[in-house]
């Protein structure tokens, strides 16, 4: 960095030593030019070796030559010419110079040609595998599976718990319909076809093995691959890379995927799980291949796993740092990635069991030349060469042999991890190169999932309800949100501050220690100033410092929620520090920089407090700034110049500030508990003043005043968020709330295209400019397509309404199993039946297609919907109350809920009026059955006079 060389592009160093080398010099400045004009970047390092003397002729001809042959590439600039004159450079810095470099060049050693055309020395290829031909006995089908809900491609298992897909021939899902595994540290992502990548840390900027954002073609850079050692015929138990036509099945389960395939008279089922555990999170990634022979005759076999290697962000810019070693202790292949900033100690590694007869680590070697994962130039060989080292086209790939005698069923373990350093790789191998310690570590990887799970049961009329709430949404929060941070859509690998915090709501049933640990992290990117980071990575802290407006409030709504649920208001006093940074100059909207930590210290108590009042702030009409976005970041230009405000954030700061008025009072703190009552009634009376528009409420005022969302805009009239909150929220004019939610089941609520739109119509030609949002298609994300979060609120409004059969409606418009009941269905929704996706399109021909999945806060969100509002659940620090709002066709349903030791059993029955039934929750390690009689019909609509409360509660204790 010193000398202007970041590494961070290719380098070639040249050595100069007299006026001999100039030719060698000048071919490498011209080859240099050449590959600027063709998009190449890289840098060229001049070293002149020339001893020191007064007039130093070869310095003034490199000199010469250097300015006549960079005028395209430029002087010690990235991607130019770098003259150094060697004797004047410290030896450690010259020595990393050599060591970056990709190509180091000699004038003693001839001409460019000659030294580029030179065959390396020692490479050795292993020869052509003898195949002997023979005929092949049949395979027996994979066994039928009654999957609900199965739409021509794929279904549920009969308890739900896994999403199976059969890929005949021909047969393929319209996207790629994925899985996300994670633990706390590791996670990895893989397809029905086999394509997925791995990561440790920060899936970003930590990949181990490339991922790849193509939905179309799925590429696959990993694969495990099986070989007849007699025919010489190879395939892969997966669809991809290698497909044939026999079926595959592919089992998404939480935590883990299994392929079944049955091809060559062989039984194949490839099981791919991350192990979590209680107590620990390996970093690691483990594939169990079990093969099994189903021929009358002995099978050769051979099985090779590889994978290509990234360890950064993409493999283009990392491959030519990344050194590869064969450890004779581990009998494994390491794999180091020193120039990684963040990263760099870490050691990654591929291991087999059986243990590996033949190794590489070249890519090019496997591939072959114009190769591909379909036909890789290796299997076409007896073996693999052994070659591992530096300055390699990283992979790593393992081969082992075996016999099946007929009948006979083999299991084989690939392990992809990285580990804190070679020490902790070998222990890492040493525990799951032992197949028994992989069955018990799945065994307990489902165990853990299952107990989190099935923390709450609910049993329902509608069984796809069943399925998300009871399975799939948690996970997806968890795994994929919380933990991945990564899908096939998005790959952020860092912190969202307001996101972090809405997902963590939905964990503080069933996982309450890491929802308490994510709002302390959140609290910690907090400035010292009380705005926070936008997002952040780790492990640097580096983030977005922005002017977004909704951010730092979500910490206290989320500790007010926290608290209520869980009763640990001790969290109040739990100390975090604060980051200081500079702050954002006048015509700055974001800056993205490392902070530091501040040595300043203060409780969750006064880091809300801090929040709340930088939060509360005033426009000209009275209302909050809306800044460079609210809960609508591509509304980004509705507020830049700083007078834009927001009447979404208006109705959202009310809830907060009652909300911690409450925890205020709580604490003693009455005279902040009087002062944020006070404000606000104050903002309450002025969302109703300023932003009522006659059939609902306005979104927004731009900085030169123009109203958005309203009846005199031509594009985005209305906006659900703030007809929805001003329910949520309590606080709305109730008949004017009654008319706003008319409006958005009016003009937002598409029943025939299931789709609940955030606004209508969608931007396109709109004056004043609200943002990057118009770079969206209009009808796309949040471009006046179905923003599925906003989309929720919507239903969360009409349940808080007691409006059961609207919410639900809504609910199931926005359930993924509901939109891929048939073939019809999945070709036109295309994402995945089995997670929320965080979009629809309605733009025309597209209408109902679903956008990216998995990576959405809309699963949490999804899940708090139905079990608090719509089965009314409502935990409050050991008292539980059922509060439902449930359609009136529902007979009722049933939940069951583990609370530590204790299982409460749940019966609740649609009948009599609304009532309110609170239960003081004992954990004495016993059954208790409960019968709720709370109707959710009003005497208005079931035609019932109103009495006295008709509603039981039957406590029964049923010993374990």
């Amino acid at each position: 960095w010193a000398h202007g060389l970041s590494g961070d592009l290719p380098l070639a160093a040249v050595w100069a030593a007299d006026s001999q080398g100039l030719n060698l010099v000048r071919e490498l400045l011209v080859a240099h030019t050449y590959w600027r004009l063709r998009g190449f970047k890289a840098d060229l390092v001049i070293l002149n070796r020339e001893p020191a003397s007064y007039d130093q002729p070869l310095h003034q001809q490199l000199l010469r030559l250097v300015e006549a042959h960079s005028l395209y590439t430029g002087v010690h600039e990235p991607g130019g010419v770098f003259l150094f004159k060697a004797d004047q450079i410290a030896e450690e810095d010259l020595n990393l110079i050599l060591a970056a470099a990709q190509a180091t060049l000699g004038a003693a050693r001839g001409t460019l040609s000659r030294q580029l055309s030179s065959p390396p020395e020692g490479i050795y290829l292993p020869p052509p595998l003898q195949i002997k031909r023979g005929e092949e006995q049949p395979s027996k089908p994979l066994p039928f599976l009654e999957l609900p809900y199965f739409n021509g491609i794929g279904g549920f298992t009969a308890d739900g718990r896994e999403y199976a897909i059969y890929l005949g021939p021909d047969a393929v899902t319209p996207r790629p319909w994925i899985n996300v595994m994670a633990n706390p540290e590791f996670g990895a992502l893989l397809s029905e076809a086999g394509s997925g990548c791995c990561w440790y840390g920060n899936s970003q900027s930590n990949r181990l093995t490339p991922w790849n954002n193509d939905p179309v073609s799925d590429p696959p850079t990993e694969a495990i691959y099986i070989r007849d050692e007699d025919s010489g015929v190879f395939w892969t138990p997966t669809p991809l890379p290698v497909r044939e036509i026999d079926a595959y099945r592919a089992r998404h389960g939480q935590g883990y995927t299994e392929f079944e395939h049955n091809s060559h008279a062989l039984e194949q089922t490839l099981m791919t799980f991350v192990p979590v555990h209680a107590e620990r999170a390996d970093p690691v990634r483990i594939q169990r291949l079990r093969v099994k022979n189903g021929s009358s005759k002995r099978r050769r076999l051979s099985v090779t796993a590889y994978a290509e290697l990234v360890l950064g962000t993409d493999r283009e810019a990392t491959q030519m740092h990344i050194t590869s070693s064969w450890d004779e202790s581990a009998r494994a292949l390491f794999f180091r990635n020193p120039y990684h900033l963040d990263y760099g100690g870490r050691v990654a590694f591929v291991a087999m069991t059986p243990e590996p007869s033949s190794h590489t680590c070249d890519r090019t070697e496997f591939l072959g030349r114009n190769g591909s994962m379909e036909a890789p130039a290796a299997l076409r060989r007896e073996s693999l060469s052994k070659r591992a080292g530096p300055g390699l086209d990283p992979c790593g790939a393992l081969q082992t042999k075996f016999d099946l005698a007929a009948g006979e069923e083999k299991t084989v373990i690939y392990a992809l991890g990285q580990a804190d350093n070679v020490e902790h790789a070998r222990r890492l191998i040493a525990q799951y190169r032992v197949v028994e310690n992989v069955e018990r570590s799945l065994n307990e990887t489902r165990a853990w999932w299952d107990h989190l799970l099935t923390t709450i049961q609910v049993s329902t009329p509608m069984l796809s309800v069943d399925f998300m709430l009871n399975r799939w949404l948690l996970y997806q929060s968890l795994s994929c949100r919380i933990w991945g941070r990564s899908a096939l859509y998005q790959s952020s690998g860092g912190y969202g501050f307001r996101d972090q915090l809405q997902d963590a709501l939905a964990l503080v049933y069933s996982a309450a220690p890491i929802a308490r640990d994510l709002i302390l992290r959140a609290a910690s990117r907090q400035f010292t100033e009380g705005d926070v980071q936008h997002w952040w990575h780790t492990p640097s802290g580096a983030g977005v410092r922005t002017r977004c407006s909704d951010d730092l409030l979500w910490l206290p709504f989320a500790v007010c929620h926290y608290i209520d649920v869980t009763g640990d208001a001790g969290i109040l006093d739990a100390v975090t520090t604060f980051l200081e940074g500079a702050q954002l100059k006048e015509h700055e909207h974001e800056v993205y920089f490392q902070p530091s930590v501040s040595i300043d210290e203060a409780t969750l108590f006064e880091h809300c407090r801090r929040a709340i009042e930088k939060g509360t702030t005033s426009g000209a009409h009275g209302l909050p700034l809306i800044g460079t976005g609210d809960w609508n970041d591509a509304m980004s230009s509705v507020g830049d110049e700083g007078r834009g405000e927001s009447v979404w954030l208006a109705w959202f700061l009310v809830e907060v500030l009652k909300k911690f008025a409450d925890l205020c009072e709580g604490r003693g703190e009455q005279e902040l508990a009087s002062r944020y009552r006070d404000r606000a009634d104050g903002l309450r009376a002025t969302v109703e003043r300023t932003g009522w528009d006659g059939e609902w409420y306005l979104r927004a005022f731009f900085d030169d005043g123009t109203p958005l969302g309203s009846r005199q805009n031509e594009e985005a009239r209305i906006d659900s968020l703030s007809q929805s909150w001003s329910v949520i929220s309590g606080s709305g004019n109730p008949d004017r709330t009654a008319v706003a939610m008319r409006s958005v089941e009016e003009h937002l609520i598409r029943e025939k295209e299931k789709l609940v739109l955030l606004y209508s119509p969608p931007f396109d030609k709109s004056r004043p400019h609200p943002g990057y949002i118009m770079g969206y298609p209009p009808g796309v994300r949040e471009n006046g397509g179905q923003y599925t979060h906003a989309a929720l609120w919507v239903a969360m409004a009409f349940a808080r309404m007691k409006d059961g059969d609207r919410a639900v409606r809504v609910l199931q418009m926005l359930n993924p199993i509901e939109h891929s009941r048939t073939p019809a269905d999945c070709a036109a929704y295309r994402a995945e039946p089995y997670v929320v996706a965080a979009d629809v399109y309605s733009l025309q021909h597209q209408s109902g297609r679903g956008g990216w999945t998995w990576y959405t806060g809309s699963a949490g969100w999804m899940y708090r919907v139905w079990l608090e509002e719509v089965l009314g659940f409502k935990l409050r620090a050991g008292r539980l109350s059922i509060e439902p709002a449930i359609p009136e066709g529902w007979p009722g349903y049933h939940l069951t809920f583990r609370y530590g030791r204790t299982e409460y059993r749940i019966a609740v029955e649609n009948g009599g009026e609304r009532s309110k039934q609170e239960i003081e929750l004992v954990d004495d390690g016993e059954v208790h059955s409960i019968h709720i009689n709370a109707g959710t019909r009003s005497p208005e609509t079931s035609g019932c006079r109103k009495t006295a409360s008709s509603s039981e509660i039957h406590n029964t204790h049923v010993a374990e």
